[in-house]
């Protein structure tokens, strides 16, 4: 019994551990990272940020391919099996408000930009509306 115990425990913590964005890691690690490892590089705040390397439920730049979700003729991405299972079932998960024009767009189809050392994401209609924001800043 201790050791299935010792399992859950195991598995519990790997699943957090797995939905961390890669901001949330240990000093002196960076040299092993799944981006170091992937080939991936890193990106800094105000970055246009890959979608595959996004938790479009957790809108976080998780530094490492995420799941891949098609729905709908289009792919979204989650960082683990709760994210996968509800990305079809919420809209929310998909969709986005663009922060200069205020209208609602598509994850998929959005462009990404980390915009904080945590790995928050903000996601725009397009490069244009990402500039216009950041010169009204």
């Amino acid at each position: 019994m201790i050791r299935l115990n010792q399992f859950i425990l195991l598995i519990s913590f790997l699943a957090l551990v797995s939905c961390k964005p890669s901001s949330e890691k240990e000093e002196g690690t960076e040299e092993n990272s799944p981006s170091a490892i992937l080939g991936i590089p890193s990106y800094q705040i105000g970055d246009n940020v890959p979608s595959d390397l996004v938790c479009m439920v957790n809108n976080a730049y998780m530094g490492k391919k995420q799941f891949e979700v098609p729905f709908e003729g289009k792919t979204y991405y989650g960082c683990c099996n709760m994210c996968v299972d509800r990305i079809p079932k919420d809209k929310a998960a998909r969709t986005a408000v663009d922060p200069f024009s205020s209208k609602e767009i598509d994850k998929s189809e959005a462009y990404i930009v980390l915009v904080s050392g945590e790995g928050h994401v903000a996601y725009f209609e397009n490069e244009q509306n990402y500039k216009k924001f950041m010169s009204a800043q």
